[in-house]
């Protein structure tokens, strides 16, 4: 028999082992990195768990990385007497040594946390990186998954670390675990991400890195979420219409989304169990059931053609927006009453008094709505009519409009699926929320899904189910979904097996339809920020959420939450992204450019290195910020990596210690990039477990930027970017042009609050024949500027030498350029330019439609 080269390749590693566990101690390279660890805490070497027979199927090359890199790595267990379905056990414990960890502060979102000690890991940890300054080095913890047991962290008395490891259902039970955590090192933190997670693709085989799969196409281009906009009065004219702006304006959306709200949902009350449930915001929606998998009565009822004649009808945003108002308004008074109960306040007759106009006033106009949307034409669901006639209207119309998704929960509406309903089992599960999550922040959700339940459709109709909703889609010309509140599974499966059993068959069936319907990309994953996703959700799904909700105000009463809230949102994508970048390409989210932080968003998803998406609402658009990120195309000028926190972040808290900035860097073809954004005055409170506001911190802040923060050798290709001697440094917000070499100080910037700047490092490049210093920065009218330099070559001889660009976009082009240029030709003729002494070469492009906007651009010297 042939000698198994995959088995062969997990003994090739013979250098020596980073961990040893001995006399209580784990230690890394001879470094105690716990003590105190129990006598039943297993090491066991990464090779002697890794079983060859579990990746027969992975890529060989990703095998020789991991193999090559066993000896920086290890698995943790430990042993019970008694078997149980929820066990904890002390892996050890750490005092005086900065971390940084991601934990869970609802079940759907994780977040940053920073601390020295075990006890001040925060619940539902997804993993722990410990920084290692003797051996400048770095170490991860992370918890995983075995057999039918998923694990997180939790912090323990007097600096220990707790691995919490549960199945999910009382009859699974289990006393000994050979690898519930796993433990890696290196010298680089973001190269420890890439080797440890490529180590546990290995062992688990139930995921697929991000490298081995291809992202949708939506991910450099600009589009538009209709649910800041309709919540869930979203309907057909109103998406017509709101594309129609973006279009006008000359910021065409290459995608849209459009959000809860066209779902055919209603309630367990309603008499007729064949009618839509009437709603406006969100929340309301959270007990409603789908009854069918069409769309709801206003899709339903469009009328194909309607919106492509001459007089197609209007759309009244004034009085959908008056209508959001009102629900608003009366969702405040009774927010304002439920904080009352809670403080202990039981005369609420004020309250009362408060509600009742303006929730009759809410009746009137809801009445109102029913009554037009009554009147409406129908046209049944046929081929002239229905969800399928309106994308084929809007893609008539809008030709650019590439991609349309609709978002749909995991078990089909928040409520799942109404049983009797359709064709398949569905069954109301009573919701029951893991003791590991006691200490999380309360959440509307939750509480919604705990009143009504969840109609699970039966896991051996997982395929059948994702298939029906799907190919329905595919066939009306929707192109992709966004899935949310995919971690309701957690609270579903007592009855089934467990959390990882019933995940395994809910994602193989969303798998499997992923690639039959949507073209194996088209879905955007969302709700979802817990390992067990990650883990077994990942093979196929390639795009997902890295932050939660945008917000666009607060909804605890705190005025000043409509600016803290911004900083938090960036923190959470930033951070997020160190770890979810190695499973799905990060999407940071939506936002509102016409919201007072919306150029704060803006700038942070310009270089986020993702999709640029806004949910803005009809006739509430600041389209000059917009044209910062977006070509008049409706593609972006995209970074080449995603934003990750610069070293000197890592272990800092740029929420609320009052002096650090969040600083991201990126990378672009010819240039590196720094984003850096005071995001101070908010975060999480660990005694009131709960995100909240702290104003002391709402203040100015001064901070270092240096190009050495840029890590050039995380992707190939820029690598040698890093090596430049000198670079030219712009400032977008300052419109400033520096020098700077490896050995400069720190640039020195101050940041006000929810403010920015972005500076892009562009290597110089010495023209040997001229003796003229060169460096392209791009269009500076964009955020990422050195994005849009899409071709660059340099060409000298004893003569003379040239630069040749392609760039795209139009506007002000900028460069450093020590000499002036003797010639500078644009698109083959000779044009004139702006030079000064201080190097700035500038020329105003054009955008040239019939070249995609691509503008060739030659300079002499």
């Amino acid at each position: 028999m042939a000698p198994n080269p995959i088995r062969n390749l997990f003994h090739c590693a013979s250098s020596e082992l980073y961990f040893d566990l001995s006399d209580g101690k784990l230690s890394v390279k001879g470094v105690p990195l716990l003590s105190e660890v129990p006598t039943n805490v297993t090491l066991s070497p990464f090779h002697s768990i890794c079983q060859p027979s579990s990746c027969s199927d992975v890529p060989s090359h990703l095998v020789r990385r991991v193999c090559a890199l066993s000896h920086k790595a290890g698995f943790l267990g430990f042993n019970k007497e008694e078997p149980s379905d929820k066990l904890t056990n002390s892996l050890g414990r750490f005092s005086n040594r900065d971390f940084l960890s991601i934990f869970r502060f609802k079940p759907w979102w994780s977040t940053m946390w920073v601390g020295k000690s075990g006890s001040d890991l925060q619940v539902e940890t997804q993993w722990v990186l410990l920084d290692i300054p003797e051996i400048k080095s770095y170490v991860i913890i992370i918890p995983i998954i075995e057999d039918k047991f998923r694990s997180a962290l939790l912090p323990g008395p007097d600096g220990h670390v707790i691995v919490f490891a549960e199945s999910g259902c009382t009859q699974v039970k289990t006393s000994y675990f050979d690898a519930i955590a796993y433990v890696h090192a290196s010298d680089n933190p973001y190269t420890l991400m890439k080797e440890a997670y490529s180590a546990l693709r290995v062992h688990l085989n139930t995921f697929r890195l991000l490298e081995e799969k291809t992202v949708p196409s939506l991910v450099d281009k600009f589009g538009w979420c209709t649910w800041d906009a309709f919540y869930l009065t979203v309907e057909p004219v109103g998406v017509f219409h709101g594309v129609k702006e973006f279009v006008e304006a000359g910021v065409p959306p290459r995608f849209i989304i459009i959000d809860d709200g066209w779902q055919s949902i209603n309630f367990d009350s309603d008499e007729n169990p064949n009618e839509d449930a009437h709603l406006i915001l969100g929340g309301t929606q959270m007990t409603g059931r789908l009854h069918r998998f069409e769309e709801c009565d206003k899709f339903r009822n469009f009328k194909g053609g309607s919106l492509l004649d001459p007089n197609a009808p209007s759309y009244d945003s004034n009085r959908q927006k008056k209508l959001i108002a009102k629900a608003l308004e009366v969702e405040d008074i009774e927010k304002a009453r439920d904080r009352a109960i809670q403080s202990g306040v039981t005369d609420l007759s004020e309250f009362k008094t408060q509600w009742q106009k303006p929730k009759q006033e809410l009746d009137v106009m809801i009445a109102e709505e029913e009554k037009i949307s009554g009147s409406a034409s129908t046209n049944g669901c046929g081929s002239y009519g229905g969800m399928k006639a309106f994308t084929s209207d809007l893609r008539t119309k809008y030709k650019g409009l590439d991609d349309i998704y609709v978002w749909h929960a995991l078990c089909g509406a928040w409520g799942g699926v109404k049983p009797g309903a359709t064709h398949l089992n569905a069954k109301v599960t009573a919701v029951n929320v893991s003791s590991g999550l006691d200490g999380s922040m309360i959440d509307l959700a939750v509480v919604k899904l705990i009143e009504g339940g969840i109609g699970l459709v039966h896991p051996d109709q997982a395929d059948d189910f994702f298939n029906s909703m799907h190919s329905y889609l595919s066939e009306v010309g929707i192109t992709g979904v966004k899935v949310d509140v995919i971690h309701s599974l957690e609270f579903l499966c007592e009855e089934h097996g467990g959390r990882l059993e019933l995940s395994k068959a809910y994602y193989k069936g969303l798998t499997s339809s992923l690639v039959n319907n949507f073209n194996g990309t088209g879905l955007i994953s969302s709700m979802q920020q817990c390992n067990d996703f990650f883990f077994l959700g990942t093979k196929q799904i390639s795009i997902g959420r890295v932050g939660d909700d945008f917000w666009f105000r607060g909804g605890d009463g705190d005025p000043m939450a409509v600016y803290w809230l911004q900083g938090v949102h960036m923190i959470h994508c930033a951070y997020n992204s160190m770890w979810m970048s190695q499973f799905i390409q990060p999407d940071w989210d939506m936002f509102q450019s016409e919201h007072p932080c919306g150029q704060f968003h803006a700038a942070s998803r310009a270089i986020c290195g993702g999709p640029v998406y806004v949910s803005d609402s009809l006739g509430c658009h600041d389209f000059d910020l917009i044209k910062k990120f977006a070509y008049p195309d409706g593609t972006i000028p995209k970074c080449q990596h995603f934003a990750l926190p610069t070293r000197d972040c890592l272990f800092k808290n740029p929420l609320n210690d009052s002096k650090s900035a969040l600083k991201i860097w990126n990378l672009n073809k010819y240039a590196g990039v720094i984003g850096a954004f005071n995001c101070q005055g908010a975060g999480w409170d660990p005694k009131e477990q709960k995100i909240r506001g702290y104003p002391e911190c709402y203040e100015e802040i001064h901070c270092s930027v240096h190009v050495s923060e840029i890590e050039w050798d995380q992707k190939k290709e820029a690598a040698n970017l890093g090596k430049a001697e000198q670079y030219v440094v712009y400032l977008n917000q300052t419109d400033e042009l520096l020098l700077m070499t490896p050995k400069s100080d720190p640039i020195q910037i101050t940041i006000k609050p929810s403010s920015f700047e972005i500076l892009t490092f562009v290597p110089v490049q010495n023209l040997r024949s001229s003796n003229t210093k060169f460096a392209p920065i791009g269009l500076t009218n964009m955020f990422n500027s050195g994005g849009t330099i899409q071709e660059l070559e340099y060409n000298t001889s004893s003569v003379s030498s040239s630069v040749k660009m392609k760039v795209k976009g139009g506007g002000n082009f900028s460069a450093y350029s020590s000499e002036s240029p003797k010639k500078f030709c644009l698109n083959g003729a000779e044009v004139d330019f702006e030079w000064s002494s201080c190097g700035k070469l500038t020329l105003n492009l054009p955008w040239v439609e019939e070249a995609a906007g691509v503008s060739d651009v030659v300079l002499v010297f």
